[in-house]
């Protein structure tokens, strides 16, 4: 990992260095994140991406083996949209000892909704992410909006630990239906990924009654899951989004509408950011 920093941060030159952090499958929301960092840092910055498949995030019922990889096809992707390199490392070579014995823990705000789906998920999730950017050493690291509560909980480490890092959220890419992109979207089948769809809608009529208060977000987006084919639903909230804590029934500002559902045999997420008034 040494000469990987080596190579790719050759000198001390001022230019600016960005990062996105992947487990590959790439897809145009991976994309729009690889064109985010380069209008980022410019033409004479550097942009890597990293492919990771990290098993410390992994449930001991999750699919880390059946999990997509493909990287011959994200590497083509990475350059494509203005990456400079693709860093994509054995588990080996992250985890040199095996499973480490020292790791990160999100605390609180990693307990609530998809921590308390999936107990340490978050915990690995940092762990992994604190070792790529000590091997990187980005000056920026970019990160979808999709997986909200994982970009919450990367900015509260950057900022409790101080990592001399700015993390970039950067919004959710979606189909012209409204399915949120996901490399998991692969595993639906035609009429699994047509049932996906109530999850986006049920996000949407949150949204659109946002100025009605919390109480109308959660009728409105409750009232479109209800009932609705082929979704098992886990969670719908409305989240304060500096803690991840729900938000109270008097909560005003900026809030997260977030959902979760298997539809079939795959789990999904997805959630806006809105406005409460």
């Amino acid at each position: 990992m040494d000469d990987f920093e080596a190579a790719f941060w050759p000198d001390e030159s001022p230019v600016d260095n960005a990062v996105v952090m992947t487990m590959g499958a790439l897809h145009e929301g991976h994309a729009a994140l690889i064109r985010a960092a380069r209008k980022q840092v410019g033409r004479e910055g550097r942009v890597a991406v990293t492919v990771f498949v990290n098993p410390l995030q992994f449930g001991p019922s999750e699919d880390l083996d059946r999990y997509p990889r493909t990287l011959d096809a994200d590497v083509r992707l990475a350059e494509e949209n203005g990456a400079d390199v693709v860093f994509a490392p054995s588990v080996e070579e992250v985890y040199p000892n095996g499973e480490p014995q020292v790791r990160l823990t999100a605390g609180p705000m990693g307990d609530r909704f998809e921590g308390a789906t999936r107990p340490g998920h978050f915990d690995g999730v940092l762990t992994v992410v604190a070792k790529l950017l000590h091997i990187t050493d980005p000056d920026f690291a970019f990160f979808g909006e999709k997986d909200a509560q994982q970009l919450a909980v990367i900015q509260r480490m950057v900022a409790d630990l101080d990592f001399d890092v700015e993390v970039v959220g950067v919004p959710t890419v979606r189909e012209e239906d409204g399915l949120a992109l996901s490399s998991r979207n692969r595993y639906l089948s035609e009429e699994e990924r047509s049932h996906a769809l109530a999850l986006s809608r049920a996000l949407f009529a949150g949204r659109d009654v946002a100025a009605q208060g919390p109480k109308a977000v959660r009728e409105a987006a409750a009232a479109v899951l209800d009932g609705a084919e082929g979704v098992t639903l886990d969670y719908l909230a409305l989240i304060d989004p500096h803690d991840f804590s729900e938000a109270a029934d008097d909560f005003q500002g900026e809030a997260v509408l977030a959902v979760a559902a298997k539809v079939g045999s795959t789990r999904l997420i997805d959630n806006v950011r809105i406005i409460v008034r």
